[in-house]
């Protein structure tokens, strides 16, 4: 088993969700921290702790950044961080993974599963090993969150936000230099 450690410089967080359901707006949260257990000969005894600084929000506009922060939505103030816990971790066809966990934004936790890639590991050219390389992708449904804000009906039909937030969590981690 190696103990990893998600390395804050090459890891992000980011989701899409419609606007007014004709485009969608993305946005990154690039402070993410963590740990990853990784067995390669068991992968089910693997499992992945991730905690995302949510006032790292840039979607680009700082006025929309400043509104999802706010109470109306993420509540940045209340709830600083994400976070996930993965309960299990299992191999699917091909060489992806299915990555079932506890999520928490917004200070409520919902079982969710993420399709994962795993990359490496890897020597790193600086010295080293890089242990691993997974990206996460998934959906949700921001409302069982309670992120409500947007979810009036628009004249017409639709949304100002749409419910369903695609997230993708893109992390590399290392060895500690002590291991």
């Amino acid at each position: 088993m190696k103990h990893c450690i998600i390395d804050p410089d090459h890891s992000v967080a980011t989701f899409a969700v419609r606007h007014l359901m004709i485009a969608n707006v993305r946005g990154m949260f690039p402070k993410v921290t963590g740990v990853i257990r990784y067995d390669d000969q068991n992968i089910t005894r693997s499992s992945v702790e991730a905690e995302i600084d949510v006032a790292s929000l840039s979607t680009g506009v700082k006025k929309r950044d400043e509104h999802v922060l706010s109470d109306e939505m993420l509540d940045a103030a209340r709830y600083p961080t994400m976070t996930f816990r993965s309960t299990r971790i299992e191999r699917q066809p091909g060489s992806t993974l299915a990555v079932q966990g506890d999520l928490t934004i917004h200070g409520i936790t919902r079982t969710v599963t993420f399709t994962a890639q795993q990359f490496g590991p890897v020597k790193s050219p600086w010295g080293g090993e890089v242990c691993i390389g997974v990206v996460c992708r998934g959906s949700i449904d921001r409302e069982d969150f309670g992120v409500t804000w947007g979810s009036d009906p628009l004249e017409g039909g639709g949304l100002m936000a749409g419910r369903t937030v695609e997230l993708t969590l893109d992390v590399e981690a290392d060895l500690p230099e002590d291991a």
